[in-house]
């Protein structure tokens, strides 16, 4: 059970190819999800930008398979972080558009991000394992 949320943000990392396009993503659906995309934009601005050709071993990018953890309820999830268009929340897809899918990007195995939720509530995520 977690007492305390703290505000610092994880150190992230990501691919240089996804770059451009979560950031024309995040600009064209700022309207509609105007909360999700700021922080996504945010999200972007503070990552470290990784060349295409590493090796991502345990670090969440786009099209990777996650299982995390709720640390507030305790409960864990699979799913497969994806595009807007491929998202399929039955499959266990989810949109980096969704404030879980923002959170998530460029975490890698271990780390722990606490966020504010479009409705105000706290969600805290701890990545368990990346494919």
């Amino acid at each position: 059970m977690i007492n305390y949320l703290q505000p610092e943000l994880p150190p992230i990392s990501l691919r240089m190819c996804d770059v451009d396009r979560l950031r024309n993503l995040a600009e064209a659906a700022s309207e509609k999800y105007p909360q999700t995309c700021d922080f996504l934009a945010r999200e972007i601005e503070r990552a470290e930008i990784l060349p295409d050709a590493r090796l991502l071993t345990g670090l969440v990018a786009m099209e990777s398979d996650v299982t995390f953890r709720d640390d507030i309820s305790g409960q864990e999830r699979s799913v497969t972080l994806v595009y807007p268009e491929a998202a399929n929340v039955d499959a266990g897809k989810i949109s980096i558009l969704t404030p879980i899918g923002a959170a998530l990007i460029g975490l890698s195995v271990g780390q722990t991000i606490e966020f504010q939720t479009p409705a105000g509530g706290w969600r805290s995520l701890t990545v368990l394992k990346v494919k």
